[in-house]
């Protein structure tokens, strides 16, 4: 990618660039929707990634090429558009910093990735990381994974218009190799957690998208706020499982079952993460399968194809677990599978989600990587 990258600067602006970027995209292995709620989540970021060519301009523009979209960013940092699609993530972030205060320098660029877009693997996350660590560079200030990661939030809920919680942004900005990340969302305090030994990730795309503005997920964020508020608490981290069990009968049913699902995922993250401190793959993947039928009957965010999919994965031989990822609708599944059976696996899931569904996946073992980083 970097050879790729460093050719199509070279074809757009006559010279090399001065700096590669490379943004990583993220799984979640377990806590869906609890983000947002002051919760717990447990990602990591994937050795898949944005990768980014640029170099400082004198002027005060950014201009951006896209190998993957048709029409470039271009804009002057005072004045700031909203321009649709994929750029609306560049602008976002570049507002967001602006209103924090940062110094702002015009840089050029070109940018392409190999993250499926849509899929719940965080490509538009991995996009505001990239472009906040090439202002960063541009402009000689320091970046901080978690200042970097509101920023990120902040042009996500309020220039782009998705209601989305910080993990996406923190995982990608604070990744570590060969580990996830138990993330607290309320102070974003992270604690690495090794990946089983003799286990590998495996993610399956399902061929079927999302998108969080046009999806139910600002809709999930609205309920849970109206259930945090009959308990009268600010999020639902603050309810425990005994005082839902008590006061679950009072609410309605809509209600009961999304802030259910938040209650027991919490509790299933921190069980999770000791699981896999242990190296427990068979506490960890039974811990993905009861947050899958969470997901799928309580929250209501799975979809025929990624019901499917999982249970694909769940009855094939050294599948420890699986679960849909993400922000739900579409997009991707998530299974933990014992190292020596991987190759069948990827293989069965393939041919087998094919026949049922007439869809082609993309399944492929994932590494956990670093977050955000300049190669050059």
């Amino acid at each position: 990618m970097k050879i790729i990258i460093t050719k199509e600067f070279k074809t757009h602006f006559g010279a090399d660039p001065q700096f590669i970027v490379r943004a990583p995209g993220r799984v979640n292995l377990i806590g869906e929707h609890t983000d947002y709620n002051d919760g717990f989540v447990l990602p990591m970021a994937i050795d898949r990634a944005i990768w980014l060519a640029l170099r400082l301009r004198k002027d005060r523009r950014v201009i951006l090429h896209s190998l993957d979209f048709a029409n470039p960013v271009d804009f002057s940092l005072d004045d700031i558009p909203h321009q649709g699609g994929w750029g609306e993530y560049v602008c976002g972030v570049t507002w967001a910093l602006g209103e924090a205060g940062y110094p702002l320098s015009g840089w050029e660029g070109v940018m392409t990735s190999d993250i499926p877009i849509g899929a719940g693997l965080s490509s538009s996350a991995a996009l505001e990381m990239a472009v906040a660590k090439a202002f960063s560079i541009v402009g000689s200030w320091p970046f901080s994974a978690l200042k970097m990661a509101r920023i990120g939030q902040q042009a996500e809920n309020d220039w782009v218009g998705a209601n989305t919680g910080i993990m996406d942004q923190m995982i990608i900005a604070a990744g570590q190799s060969d580990h996830a990340l138990l993330i607290d969302c309320r102070d974003l305090s992270a604690r690495e957690i090794p990946i089983p030994g003799g286990t590998a990730v495996v993610i399956m795309d399902t061929a079927t998208r999302h998108s969080h503005t046009d999806s139910g997920y600002n809709e999930r964020r609205a309920q849970c706020e109206t259930a945090a508020a009959y308990f009268g608490v600010s999020h639902l981290r603050d309810v425990s499982l005994d005082e839902f069990n008590r006061r679950a009968p009072g609410m309605d049913d809509l209600s009961r079952r999304r802030s259910r699902h938040v209650i027991s995922e919490n509790g299933r993250v921190v069980q999770a993460a000791e699981a896999m401190s242990c190296g427990n793959a068979v506490e960890m993947g039974q811990l993905m399968n009861n947050s899958h039928v969470s997901m799928r009957d309580d929250f209501e965010i799975t979809n025929d194809a990624l019901n499917i999919m999982v249970e694909l994965a769940q009855s094939q031989p050294g599948c420890f677990g699986a679960r849909m990822t993400g922000g739900g609708f579409g997009g991707c599944t998530v299974a933990l599978v014992r190292d020596e059976t991987v190759g069948i696996f990827v293989e069965n899931i393939h041919s087998r989600y094919q026949d049922k569904t007439s869809l082609q996946p993309k399944v492929f073992v994932s590494m956990a990587t670093s977050g955000v980083e300049q190669i050059m």
